[in-house]
């Protein structure tokens, strides 16, 4: 097993590698930014979906470029703010950290459970809209979109718990061909204007408001804003830089924060001048990409905007593990997500969140209009109060031009909450709910885990000088099956520890009971054999029974069972035996003032 998971995941890595596992700009730009960077192969689409079931079509498309200007104004705003978290928060853990310290315990959890939520649908979004792509590309692959989309989770799952390095050398390249290719793309189309102005509208205002409702235009928005998902991502990995940590964060968001909106809008722009409308079958960029009549050109555009979707899900799975284990470390969630794994990365965030996603691309069909619903509410929910956050923040820290620190990040706050309420009124009835439903859901569950850590803590805790309890007598309870050398070995042990012992043997087969008594007298030893009769065949009941009638019988004494076992020498051997030893310490784990003991015999082959 062990060579199997050093094939698969690589060599473990010693602690003090640490440092050497961090990120360059150029491949944190990969693994930080592919979230946000593939949000563009969709939010022009998601736009134009709302808008085509105008009245008047002619006058609802050209607000397709008005409302992307919007967006990239609002995504201006969010990378000035978050550039100014960065610098206050160095250690990461983005709205968490910021509203637990600046807004209190409750407003962090909501925040902490928007994140968790938003990781989760990032996955499942950008994995089923790069399913999409490739559908799209290849028609026949549709109906096993779901297994497409799980295989492709599957694979990054494992990626990740290789390391933050190797997973950034094999997501660095997939990216950056994606951005060469849709400015290829911009290019080609811009040429093709130029030369063929006859085959395209170059009007982007709208003539008139007939027939465009200002709910449609908002419902629009609302889609659109699917563009900022991923713009936090940076500021939640900030230790994941090489040093200077804040500066090359810093650097990489704004690096980020201008190719977005250059993709988005370039997108939003030929779209319109190509009079693109959304299908069923096929997406925008898709039909954007058939217009340059290259064959090779179109199929390097939808493979690398099918893995550009893919590996934004990367972006999750960096991220989600560090916020998960800062909760872990605060006690919001199990201990065990704070711990590294291996290959120096939170292993098992990266694996509850692989089968999380896992089962919500199934229930959700692979679907990606089914899954937009839900997943801009709870990003711009943790928009407005990491925004709301560091505005409290500068009023108490007063440091140097903390004015206009408090400025930016009250404009950041007022447009996110603007955007946040829109979002909330126009996708609540179609599955926005959920979120409303489950955020509320997880900061119980958060609150409840910590409870128990509390509680746990409180009964673990020293008081005082220890209090020394009078030696127990011991009574030993040796279960047999049969009588072997494991049975022989388990007995010499028991003997060894006390002189209280019995062995306890079930009756099912009357036959086999009879002999199991007769060798008993050559190779017992001397001790007490007890058959305990079992008239429904079942192993475990009578002795739980017996453990427990004695225990009532010598409520002072120390019970010690000693269960015999015997090794196999191959792992998949065990298969071919029963697990009766596995169930009786299962069962007895709650039994108090009682000690599971297993004496084992290993076999050669």
């Amino acid at each position: 097993m062990f060579s199997i998971k050093r094939l698969l995941v690589g060599r473990p890595l010693s602690t003090d590698r640490v440092a050497h596992e961090r990120l360059s700009k150029k491949k944190a730009l990969a693994v930080f930014s592919s979230d946000a960077l593939s949000s563009v192969a969709y939010a022009t689409e998601a736009i134009l979906v709302v808008l085509v079931t105008a009245q008047n079509i002619n006058n609802a498309l050209p607000w397709t470029w008005i409302i992307s200007i919007t967006i990239c104004v609002l995504l201006t705003l969010l990378i000035l703010s978050y550039r100014q978290t960065i610098s206050a928060y160095p250690n990461g853990g983005g709205a968490y950290t910021v509203c637990k310290e600046n807004l209190g315990e409750n407003a962090g959890l909501v925040a902490a459970a928007s994140l968790i939520i938003d990781y989760i649908l990032t996955v499942a979004v950008s994995i089923a809209a790069g399913t999409a792509a490739v559908t799209s590309a290849f028609p026949n692959l549709n109906p096993h979109a779901v297994l497409i989309s799980n295989f492709a989770i599957l694979i990054l799952t494992f990626m990740n718990l290789r390391g933050l390095r190797d997973s950034g050398n094999f997501f660095a390249l997939p990216t950056y061909i994606f951005i060469f290719s849709i400015v290829g793309m911009f290019i080609g189309l811009g040429f093709s204007s130029i030369t063929h102005p006859t085959e395209v509208s170059v009007s982007l205002a709208p003539h008139n408001y007939q027939g465009v409702g200002i709910w449609l235009i908002l419902i629009a928005f609302a889609n659109g804003c699917t563009a900022l998902t991923g713009v936090e991502a940076i500021s939640n990995g900030v230790t994941a830089f090489e040093h200077p940590e804040q500066d090359n964060a810093k650097t990489t968001l704004v690096w980020m924060g201008l190719i977005l909106g250059t993709l988005f809008l370039g997108i939003s722009y030929f779209s319109h001048v190509y009079s693109i409308l959304p299908k069923d079958d096929e997406t925008v960029v898709s039909q954007l990409a058939r217009h340059l009549n290259n064959s090779f050109f179109y199929y390097l555009i939808q493979i690398s905007t099918a893995l550009i979707l893919f590996l934004a899900a990367n972006t999750s799975f960096n991220d989600f593990p560090r916020v998960a284990s800062l909760l872990a470390d605060d006690r919001y969630l199990p201990r065990q997500l704070a711990s590294r794994g291996d290959r120096l990365v939170f292993s098992n965030g990266i694996i509850g969140l692989g089968i999380i996603s896992m089962i919500l691309i199934w229930m959700f069909n692979s679907q990606v209009e089914l899954l937009l619903p839900m997943y801009a509410m709870g990003v711009f929910l943790c928009f407005s109060m990491s925004q709301a956050g560091m505005v409290k923040h500068w009023l108490k820290l007063r440091g140097p031009h903390w004015h206009w620190s408090a400025v930016v990040n009250s404009l950041g706050c007022v447009a996110t909450s603007i955007a946040l309420l829109v979002i909330v009124m126009t996708k609540f009835p179609h599955g926005g709910w959920i979120v409303c439903f489950l955020i509320p859901t997880f900061v119980f569950l958060f609150r409840r885990i910590r409870h128990h850590y509390v509680i746990v803590g409180r009964q673990l805790a020293l008081q005082g000088p220890p209090v020394l309890s009078p030696p127990a007598k011991h009574k030993v309870i040796v279960p047999v099956s049969g009588i072997h050398k494991g049975v022989i070995g388990a007995l010499n042990y028991a003997r060894s520890i006390s002189t209280d012992i019995v062995a306890c043997y079930i009756d099912i087969t009357p036959r086999i009971t009879e002999r199991i008594v007769g060798e008993w007298q050559r190779y017992g030893m001397g001790i007490e054999l007890k058959i305990l009769r079992s008239p429904y065949r079942s192993v475990t009941r009578p002795l739980l029974d017996f453990i427990n009638e004695e225990s009532c019988n010598f409520p002072e004494d120390m019970i010690t069972v000693i269960i015999p076992e015997f090794v196999t020498a191959r792992w998949w051997q065990n298969i071919l035996h029963n697990q009766t030893a596995f169930v009786i310490r299962a069962a007895l784990a709650f039994k108090r003032r009682v000690v599971v003991t297993s004496v084992r015999y290993h076999l050669n082959r």
